[in-house]
């Protein structure tokens, strides 16, 4: 089986990670929560490997970047609804530091990403 550039990506991997145990813990959240906030931490942190993956797909930098910063976004969205659940009593304090952890872990992932993308390549003729 071909293995595709993005799959390759750790920051796609541990986004992946992320995702897996966001739908682990959202199922333990109240029911009345199915399609409030668990639905949409659910969305939000799908959204993050996806734009990478599209991301590493776009042929120019720009396009790239442009997906890389919608990925960043998403994260920066599951995070915000990390810190809500937390402060509702959703997630216990072991729960939501692992989260916040994992989600620094790939926002430094992703701004090397675009940073590398905006980088000049060294031209040196050593």
């Amino acid at each position: 089986m071909y293995t595709y550039y993005f799959e390759k990506l750790t920051v796609w991997q541990d986004s992946k990670q992320l995702v897996i145990l966001i739908y682990t813990i959202t199922k333990k959240f109240p029911t009345t929560e199915r399609y409030g906030l668990a639905s949409q931490l659910q969305r939000a942190a799908v959204s993050v490997p996806t734009n990478i993956s599209e991301g590493s797909a776009r042929r120019t930098a720009k396009d790239q970047m442009h997906f890389y910063n919608l990925a960043f976004a998403s994260l920066m969205e599951t995070l915000n609804l990390l810190i809500i659940a937390y402060e509702i009593g959703y997630l216990d304090q072991n729960s939501y530091t692992d989260f916040r952890s994992l989600v620094d872990k790939i926002a430094n992932k992703i701004n090397a990403l675009n940073k590398k993308l905006t980088t000049p390549p060294n031209n040196s003729t050593q």
